[in-house]
């Protein structure tokens, strides 16, 4: 008596399966080499259409960023609020009880009131830390996303873009925080506050720049991680943070003049405080100088972005 034939049935199973996987194979569409590239093109309208194209995607890393800055803290979200409230008490105190320092200037810009010098650091302080917020963080932002290089199609260059927004978001309230001080001290908020994007966005700019340009060479050599902390930290004793520009030795304050967050922190301060519309000729090269920056350092992103994998 012949032996049963048990193997028949799952054969042709196999075959069935080999044949739809023949069939799907024909019937799908291929998928294109254009459908996976990345643009990686240095013209300037790619700098604004990179952007446009993944605002939404960017807004998600952008709030996951902020977000995931409290994580796991009581209070979440709130010491946004609370840390530039408790760093302003901390100015006014300081500068207005121990020191007893007042701004030198006219009665717009706080001369003579101990309250208003806090304020003017203060104002001072936004600028700087957002530019250093960046641009510390810029370095090693390959390095903590290495999946996003290695593994996955994606626009690497948003990544300075997350972290410029959420410097945006804590920017944003400490300057509400700035204008309710600066209502209790002087009652009034100047109208010149409204002008404040035609210097914050060169600064954004500026800063992006510098931003692309480190992200790339951190991948390269990473040492820049280690001097970005002293390169802001200087940035912030030369610039007029602390001080008045009109306080600085005319020998030395071309030394300041050097220094793009100079021209920055006076605009900015100005507009937010003393009610001073910025000059516009001085807004047109803050502009062109903050836009060609911005273009270099993408250039620069960009062209040196293909080796990232290779290295990481």
């Amino acid at each position: 008596m012949p032996a049963p034939e048990l193997y028949a049935e799952p054969a042709v199973s196999i075959a069935a399966c080999a044949t739809l996987a023949a069939v799907f194979a024909i019937t799908r569409p291929a998928v294109t080499t254009a459908q996976v590239t990345i643009n990686t093109s240095i013209h300037p309208a790619q700098l604004a259409s990179s952007l446009l194209d993944n605002r939404d995607l960017l807004r998600q890393l952008t709030v996951r960023d902020v977000i995931g800055r409290y994580r796991g803290s009581v209070m979440g979200i709130v010491w946004s609020l609370l840390n530039p409230i408790l760093l302003l008490v901390v100015y006014t105190f300081v500068f207005s009880v121990i020191f007893g320092a007042r701004w030198g200037g006219s009665a717009a810009e706080g001369g003579g009131s101990r309250v208003m010098f806090a304020l003017n650091v203060f104002a001072g302080m936004i600028v700087q830390t957002l530019f250093a917020e960046c641009v510390n963080r810029a370095p090693g932002l390959m390095l903590a996303h290495v999946n996003f290089v290695k593994k996955v199609v994606f626009p690497l260059e948003i990544l300075p873009w997350m972290a410029m927004g959420s410097a945006l978001f804590h920017a944003t309230v400490s300057t509400f925080v700035l204008l309710a001080g600066l209502a209790l001290a002087r009652h009034s908020i100047p109208l010149t506050v409204l002008l404040l994007p035609l210097s914050v966005v060169p600064l954004v700019l500026f800063t992006m720049g510098a931003s692309w340009f480190l992200a790339s060479l951190g991948v390269y050599v990473r040492d820049v991680a280690y001097t970005t902390g002293l390169l802001t930290t200087v940035m912030l004793f030369l610039s007029p943070v602390f001080y008045p520009l009109a306080n600085v030795p005319e020998s030395f304050r071309g030394l300041l003049l050097l220094n793009p967050l100079t021209w920055f922190v006076e605009q900015i301060r100005g507009m937010l405080i003393a009610g001073v519309v910025p000059d516009a000729q001085e807004l047109a090269l803050t502009w062109i100088g903050a836009g060609i920056c911005a273009w270099l350092g993408f250039a620069w992103f960009q062209k040196t972005r293909r080796g990232f994998a290779d290295v990481l």
